[in-house]
């Protein structure tokens, strides 16, 4: 079993860094949108900027740490880091906040593909923050 686990581990860290990123992003983007529409789901369809900040809020800590063992694989510098993941998801976050608001009151957008939609540009945005601030190799 320990052979299978060792065998698994070496198969996914000789993926490429990008793929990475997108599969364990990907995890957590299903975590936090299905956070987010339960939050809809809670609060109602008009709160979407409170069940967006909820949902955020709550991922991070998932989403950290996915992150840095499965695909930045840094040593040590927890705090440091959780701390430019933050900021960098602050980032993230205002992106998403006003690409969500224009979605919805500018566009038209039904909430649900809005936050979809705004999904794909914070990922960008984020990964570059992520490979070149967060968890920068020294």
């Amino acid at each position: 079993m320990l052979k299978l686990y060792h065998s698994l581990l070496n198969f996914w860290f000789k993926q490429p860094e990008k793929l990475r990123f997108l599969l364990v992003g990907g995890f957590n983007t299903v975590v936090s949108y299905l956070m987010f529409a339960g939050f809809l789901f809670v609060f109602g369809d008009a709160h979407y900027q409170l069940s967006l900040l909820l949902a955020w809020v709550l991922s991070s800590v998932i989403s950290f740490t996915t992150q840095k063992i499965f695909v930045w694989q840094t040593k040590g510098k927890w705090i440091k880091e959780y701390i430019k993941c933050c900021l960098s998801w602050m980032v993230g976050y205002a992106i998403n906040a006003v690409t969500l608001g224009l979605f919805v009151k500018m566009l038209h957008f039904n909430v649900y593909v809005g936050q979809g939609v705004a999904i794909v540009i914070t990922t960008v945005v984020t990964y570059i923050l992520f490979k070149y601030f967060a968890f920068k190799r020294s």
